[in-house]
């Protein structure tokens, strides 16, 4: 690293005022950035000094997705072997090349990996360099540095997505994203809403048939195998949970179907406390949101006479089910798109904990809501904090006249 940080420092010359290469300043300072801490750190009074910066928060964020990125790995493959042993068959393609020689065995962590890893890495490395070259785009254009932030946005979108999703749609959704609901209202620390739910939004609602049914979720060809949120909404019992096929402890970590990275409330929690631990993350708005996603549960519950049966879901369900859990840590609590103010997060998470219920169990059709719920918080978000402002303007203008 000293020998790199050497090259750098020898070939600065070239781009400077003045050198042969000092178009390309804006890049050279980009890339230095991102490999090396800056020196532009203020070192005197009056500005605050913390050893906390926007890239030691970003690499803690992406530490606290390791244990949901492991776990999108296992699991998607998990998924797909099981299928593929009670078929009796192996999946097409290259990846049925790679799998014939490392086998297909659910039994197997390495073979469960290797075969999630030909799933989501091909998806990883779409986002990265798509949304990599309108990030550079940008910055050149406005001499901006490289920012860290989208590093957290190309772990996070894989995560949300089904592992069967066509490559070229993740490059569309990616590039909308980064574009329209970031760069375009300035770059880092602008953006009103959450990049990463942006774009698979705006996948989702572009391209439903490769974001909703039956047959995305495991990653075998023509296999029809809905989530469990899926199961109980097409289901006319009144008791949904009879329906399911799994257990609660299964729900919890995670070996079930459903997007890569969404399905283990375990590996979500693991993701929490560091965040909690570091001060990354708000504590208010995971606990508002919690308690505005069991307070409206308890009230669906208790209706004498329910619209439907995913009105019954029991609390313990619903936050193991879905990317409850996943949205909760990870998404909601996005410093950026989320509410500021001490008062305005307690709202913006009890707004979005009754929005992902209300969605989940009130509209069969769509029986997830976090993504939504989270995004319409995001809207609310500036909202909450210029009302808990001006409260506070007023309350000091009375007291101090």
């Amino acid at each position: 690293m000293k020998s790199l940080n050497k090259f750098f420092l020898d070939i600065k010359p070239y781009f400077a005022k003045g050198g042969k290469l000092e178009k390309l300043y804006p890049l050279y300072e980009a890339t230095d950035s991102f490999l090396f801490s800056t020196t532009k750190s203020t070192r005197s009074a009056p500005h605050v000094r913390d050893a906390i910066d926007l890239k030691r928060i970003m690499i803690t964020v992406i530490i606290a997705l390791v244990p949901c990125t492991i776990m999108a790995l296992w699991n998607t493959g998990y998924q797909a072997n099981s299928a593929l042993v009670a078929m009796g068959s192996l999946p097409a393609g290259w990846r049925g090349a790679i799998m014939q020689g490392v086998g297909i065995d659910p039994g197997s962590i390495l073979s469960n990996i290797i075969h999630g890893s030909l799933y989501f890495f091909p998806i990883y490395i779409v986002t990265v360099v798509v949304g990599s070259i309108w990030e550079a785009l940008f910055n050149l254009i406005r001499g901006h540095e490289f920012s860290e932030a989208f590093l957290v946005t190309s772990l996070l979108l894989p995560l949300t997505l089904p592992p069967t999703i066509p490559l070229w749609q993740v490059a569309v959704g990616v590039s909308f994203g980064v574009v329209f609901a970031k760069e375009v209202f300035g770059g880092v620390g602008k953006n009103f809403m959450n990049p990463a739910l942006a774009c698979r939004a705006f996948i989702y609602f572009a391209y439903p048939a490769q974001m909703s049914g039956d047959k995305i979720w495991t990653a075998v060809d023509g296999l029809s195998r809905a989530t469990p949120l899926g199961v109980m909404a097409q289901t006319s019992s009144q008791n949904p949970i009879a329906a399911l096929d799994i257990t609660w402890f299964q729900a919890f970590i995670g070996t079930i179907p459903g997007s890569m990275g969404e399905t283990s409330a375990l590996a979500c929690l693991l993701g929490a406390a560091l965040l909690l631990v570091t001060g990354i993350a708000s504590w208010r708005i995971m606990l508002s949101m919690l308690i505005g996603a069991v307070a409206t549960t308890i009230f669906f519950n208790l209706l004498p006479e329910p619209a439907s049966p995913l009105y019954a879901i029991p609390v313990h369900w619903h936050l193991v089910l879905g990317g409850f859990a996943f949205g909760l840590v990870f998404m909601a609590t996005d410093p950026v798109s989320g509410a500021q103010t001490q008062a305005g997060q307690w709202m913006y998470g009890i707004l979005i904990g009754f929005l992902s219920i209300l969605i989940r169990v009130a509209n069969p059709a769509y029986p997830e809501g976090v993504m939504l719920a989270i995004l319409m918080g995001n809207v609310f978000a500036p909202l909450f904090d210029y009302f808990v402002i001006r409260a506070n303007v007023k309350r000091r203008t009375l007291r101090h006249g």
